[in-house]
């Protein structure tokens, strides 16, 4: 049923309601749901319950009331309308209502299922943030999805959104890169006695060092060209290029994910430009702050924090949340009022310092800013056994590894090989459950041309469409929104024109639960209506009526996995 066929019938009860409720003071508010048995009918409504109460009156009293009220105003929305147990109320919707989506999907074609709701608003989403001292691992693809998609969802209600990718380019780790290329550089390795014990082991150390001592120049997608010196004591040009490099290997992580970024912030530029400093002047003026044992301590108690924090050590060195509140300064300056990150779950114990700090500096920034999506990481499974993930070892899974296994051996027209395939189940793999959850990436399932892999499953949907329409050989021009719908009436057709009335309904909650893997829920199980449909009628029939009246429902439906598939980075094959 459309959000607007929703609506109206709500407007109707509301209408049922205003006598009943009559100088009562009584504001009841309707809501409408999905019989679990469809035999009850379409929809299912429980406010004569709810009201017999406080009306003093038998439920199923109310519920005649209101339904002969619905019965004499029904025009042509509501088919039937009927009591049953105790009060509840169901509604059986006509046939017409129901077809009336497919009309609807192909006026809009791309813009079905967008709104408006966030026109005119600024949003900022924060996702991947990696250190630049490694290859992007499946835990940062995990963001990517997530982060990516989260944004598509944004942008589809109107949302003026920018991603962000943040820098983590200061502090001990990239002291850490420093010294391990440097290491490298001078010919030692792990295990070696001078090898140092805080270094980075993978191999990329080994390629980064290579390239240093060829003087190679490289750099970031919206960095200045930095050139390696060539000379091992040099370390402050070997953390230049290391990072630089580093930076580079991740652009083309991002590349072969899909992903792209508006904007890259660093970590380094809050030091730079004096935005620490300022921050913890502006908390120190405040009055939020008190020295304790040589340390600057941060009041997060008075914002619910479960104990002080130290921000500057006796050391003279910030702690790692304090560039954190600073960064989240410059967002609120640049206007987003609503910013979301996507981060992993060990940020959890950051929230609490962090919006204490924001809201501390009395800049007026809310209570709740910014919003959190926190993840679980991955555990990837090939060829039966799960492979470990040990960043300091640097035997971890990257973004680039998952993709090339998932690919297969898959070529493309010129006979290269074709990383689509990998990218497209790791997008749909990553965000096909809750981001709170633990979730394990089977590279063999991903490799899998079965009902068992969910991308294949959903990309096969709307590769039998095509195929169908190939097969009729037609203009798809001349099925018109204006098509008679009429005879589609068999219950496979019900079903079907169901799940695709609820596609923008499932956008919007989505969104308001910052939930996308809902996305590929609503995907997997359109797919399987198309599926059932598929195998339970023909479409090619020689009825002319009933032949145009299912292209129309299966250009309709090619149309919603085509929206959907876009807005999680997946594509949409015409063949499999």
């Amino acid at each position: 049923m459309l959000a607007s066929q929703k609506q109206q019938i709500i407007d109707l009860f509301q209408r049922a309601l205003a006598p009943i409720v009559d100088g009562t003071g009584l504001q009841p508010a309707v809501a409408l749901e999905r019989p679990r048995d469809p035999s009850h009918g379409d929809i299912a409504c429980n406010i004569a319950m709810q009201l017999a109460k406080p009306l003093k009156k038998n439920p199923r009293e109310v519920a005649q009331a209101i339904v002969a009220f619905l019965l004499d105003n029904r025009g042509q929305l509501i088919e039937s309308a009927e009591i049953a147990g105790p009060g509840f109320i169901n509604l059986r919707v006509a046939a017409a209502a129901k077809q009336a989506v497919v009309g609807e999907i192909l006026r809009a074609r791309e813009q079905y299922g967008r709104g408006s709701a966030g026109a005119g608003r600024k949003v900022m989403v924060e996702f991947v943030s990696a250190n630049p001292t490694g290859p992007l691992h499946v835990g940062h693809g995990r963001q990517g999805a997530l982060g990516d998609a989260l944004s598509s969802l944004l942008e589809a209600q109107g949302y003026d959104v920018t991603r962000e990718f943040y820098y983590n380019d200061a502090g001990v780790q990239i002291g850490n890169l420093a010294l391990s290329v440097q290491a490298r550089a001078r010919g030692f390795k792990p295990g070696d006695a001078q090898w140092p014990e805080a270094a980075y082991n993978g191999d990329y150390i080994a390629d980064i060092a290579a390239d240093f001592l060829d003087r190679k120049t490289v750099a970031a997608s919206d960095g200045k060209p930095v050139a390696a010196s060539g000379d091992p004591d040099d370390i402050d040009s070997i953390r230049r290029f290391a990072v630089a490099y580093l930076r580079h290997e991740q652009d083309l992580d991002l590349q072969a994910f899909g992903v792209r970024f508006d904007n890259y912030y660093l970590e380094s530029s809050l030091y730079s430009d004096g935005k620490v400093a300022a921050a913890v002047d502006a908390l120190v003026k405040a009055g939020k702050t008190y020295e304790q044992d040589g340390a600057l301590w941060l009041r997060t108690t008075e914002y619910g924090d479960d104990k002080d924090r130290v921000m500057k050590k006796s050391d003279g060195t910030y702690t790692y949340f304090v560039p954190d509140v600073a960064y989240h300064i410059t967002k609120w300056q640049r206007g987003y009022g609503k910013v979301i990150n996507v981060q992993g779950s060990d940020h959890h114990g950051t929230i609490a310092r962090v919006r204490a700090g924001l809201q501390a500096v009395g800049l007026g920034i809310p209570q709740g800013y910014p919003d959190y999506v926190l993840h679980k990481m991955v555990t990837v499974m090939k060829n039966g056994e799960e492979v470990k993930i040990s960043k300091r070892a640097g035997s971890y899974v990257t973004v680039r590894d998952l993709i090339e296994w998932s690919s297969g051996d898959a070529v493309d027209e010129a006979g290269e090989r074709d990383l689509t395939r990998g990218r497209d189940a790791v997008r749909f793999f990553l965000i096909s459950r809750k981001a709170d959850t633990e979730f394990t990436f089977d590279v063999d399932l991903a490799l899998s041309q079965s009902d068992e892999n969910p991308v294949y499953y959903v990309q096969y949907a709307h590769a039998r469409i095509c195929s169908v329409l190939a097969q009729w050989g037609g203009d798809e021009k001349s099925v018109s929104a204006d098509t008679d719908l009429s005879p589609l009436t068999s219950p496979r057709e019900a079903a079907l024109l169901a799940r695709l009335a609820e596609y923008p309904e499932m956008l919007q909650k989505a969104l308001d639960e910052l939930g996308p893997h809902q996305v590929a829920f609503y995907l997997r199980d359109l797919a399987g209506e198309l599926h059932s449909y598929y195998n339970a009628e023909r479409v090619l029939v020689d009825d002319a009526a009933l032949r145009s009246a299912r292209l129309a429902l299966l250009l309709a439906t090619r149309q919603v996995l085509r929206n959907g598939l876009a807005l999680i980075g997946v594509s949409a094959p015409a063949r499999m």
